[in-house]
């Protein structure tokens, strides 16, 4: 018990210091975008006085390393600023629109571990056969086919020529829940498909790894059946590496949900930050990467906080 509480301060203690460190990177990298966003925001026709009040409510008039440690105390606060486009808290601006990339992700890939993890098992068990061939061919294709293009095929198919499912636009789960679901189908499915493959082949190279193992050797000798072993000592110890796998599928989600998101122009987190960079925003910009690094950091904070369930072995490392 000790050595399970040591190993979570010692993984919550390096979470601030990450933090921290993408604090720092998110603000140089948005003081390096091209244009002055007080010129975007105002326009080329005010006067010197009012361009420079407007830059000193902004704490642009003060030495970097000032604007640095005056944005992370608010942001650690909770208090990233107002948009500079339209004048709405950031926060609030950017959890909005999270609900909405947070949906479609976590569900797509729920769905994605559910297909793949079966399929990589029995993958792994029909080693070189048929049907084990089969499952790797598919999962290669899904991996090599860039998203927007699938979505885009997608769209094509159920959108245009079947008239299934609406192409544009986008209605909200509170508003009319039957009605959001149609719009959510098709994303959701390419962002399964996408992944599936990815999981597929993690599950397939875990299990076979593991299927080789002494122990999986003496279930068998002592006569359980393949699903027994499969099920029961198989897959425990093979889900260590997915269950990391899905955390990292996690967070790279969420950083490039921006291009599924104007495939099928969803109002999500990437789509708000790929116009706050167009806008020259800088409370949006930086909002928006932090929250997303946040977010990856907590996400993989959370997988190795559940890891020593699956590999008991970790924390006595």
């Amino acid at each position: 018990m000790r050595a399970l509480a040591i190993y979570i301060a010692k993984r919550l203690l390096w979470t601030l210091p990450t933090l921290l460190l993408v604090g720092m990177i998110v603000f140089v990298m948005v003081r390096l975008i091209p244009g002055d966003p007080v010129q975007v925001a105002l326009g080329d026709q005010v006067s010197a006085g009012e361009s420079e009040a407007f830059r000193a409510r902004l704490g642009l008039d003060q030495p970097i390393p000032l604007q640095f440690l005056y944005w992370m105390g608010r942001a650690v606060q909770g208090d990233l600023g107002n948009s500079i486009s339209n004048g709405q808290p950031v926060l609030a601006l950017m959890l909005g629109r999270f609900q909405v990339t947070f949906l479609i992700m976590v569900v797509a890939v729920a769905l994605a571990t559910c297909i793949a993890v079966p399929a990589g098992m029995v993958a792994a068990w029909k080693q070189n056969g048929r049907l084990d061939f089969s499952f790797v061919a598919l999962s290669t294709l899904l991996m090599s086919v860039p998203s927007f293009w699938l979505g885009l095929l997608m769209l094509l198919v159920f959108g245009v020529k079947l008239g299934w499912l609406p192409v544009v636009g986008f209605v909200p789960l509170s508003e009319n829940p039957r009605a959001a679901l149609s719009y959510m189908i098709l994303p959701i499915a390419t962002l399964t498909l996408i992944e599936m493959g990815v999981l597929t082949r993690m599950v397939r190279a875990s299990a076979i790894e593991v299927l080789r193992l002494e122990y999986i050797m003496h279930a068998r000798a002592k006569g359980l059946s393949e699903r027994r072993v499969l099920l029961r000592h198989a897959l425990p110890n093979a889900f260590g590496p997915i269950w990391t796998m899905i955390g990292l599928i996690l967070g790279g989600l969420l950083g490039g949900a921006a291009v599924l998101e104007t495939v099928f122009t969803l109002p999500g987190l990437g789509r708000l930050l790929v116009d706050a960079i167009f806008a020259r925003d800088y409370p949006v910009v930086q909002g928006c990467l932090l929250f997303t690094a946040l977010v990856y950091v907590v996400v993989n904070l959370i997988v190795d906080l559940c890891y020593p369930l699956f590999d008991p072995r970790v924390v006595a490392s």
